[in-house]
């Protein structure tokens, strides 16, 4: 059933968006084996950052995604570390990608498919362990602050690898709202969140897909109300 995950992150820009997404956002950090070029204060913002993540435990929001061609999608996104998360697209999408603590499920319920790989294969699988490692192959290029706002830039710091992540937070308090992925290029694809805030805790089989070949479809975010 499981195939490479960089093979099925192409097929579907949505599910691309949020697995890698994710990985760069959790490693917003410059690597501790190299140097770095970061000021002081630069520093310190990103020691909040590492912070405020760590932080994040049972959390909702709503997302909007938009990619490269100006193709707009949106839904909920769930967080309940450590090991879970879910990302609800709306419908006309049909696409829930969702990790249980063990494994990251993605199920396209339009096209009746369903994909499973090992959460710790996974870039997710930085972000929703106990203790957030941000040490792993990325560098920061650049901290940005603007009035109420601040943005770190992260690129993989592997040789040859091209691309970055552009995170984007609130200040006061501190607050994601959203990242934007640059490919090798140059295409964007942004994603903005609204109304991340602490919720209260689903159960466990919230956070378990089911076949779509075998249940019926009904999307989570029509009952989560107005946004």
């Amino acid at each position: 059933m499981s195939r490479t995950l960089r093979t099925e992150a192409s097929l579907i820009p949505n599910r691309r968006l949020v697995l890698s997404g994710l990985g760069l956002l959790l490693a917003a950090r410059p690597s501790l084996a190299e140097p770095t070029t970061l000021s002081p204060e630069d520093q310190q913002a990103v020691a909040r950052v590492v912070g405020y993540l760590q932080s994040l435990t049972t959390e909702q929001g709503h997302f909007v995604q938009t990619t490269a061609r100006g193709g707009q999608s949106e839904g909920m996104f769930y967080l309940q570390r450590p090991g879970r998360a879910r990302f609800d697209y709306d419908p006309p999408s049909g696409l829930i990608i969702a990790s249980d603590g063990r494994e990251v499920t993605v199920v396209d319920h339009r096209l009746k498919t369903m994909h499973v790989y090992p959460l710790s294969a996974t870039p997710l699988g930085l972000f929703l362990a106990r203790d957030i490692r941000l040490d792993r192959g990325v560098s920061i290029t650049q901290v940005d602050r603007s009035a109420g706002g601040l943005t770190i830039v992260a690129r993989d710091s592997r040789k040859g690898a091209r691309g970055q992540i552009a995170l984007n937070f609130a200040e006061s308090p501190l607050t994601l709202t959203g990242w934007a992925l640059t490919d090798a290029r140059g295409g964007t694809v942004d994603l903005k969140l609204s109304g991340l805030a602490g919720a209260e805790a689903h159960d466990a089989d919230f956070f378990k897909l089911s076949d779509p070949r075998k249940t019926r479809y009904e999307p989570q975010s029509a009952a989560n109300g107005p946004r």
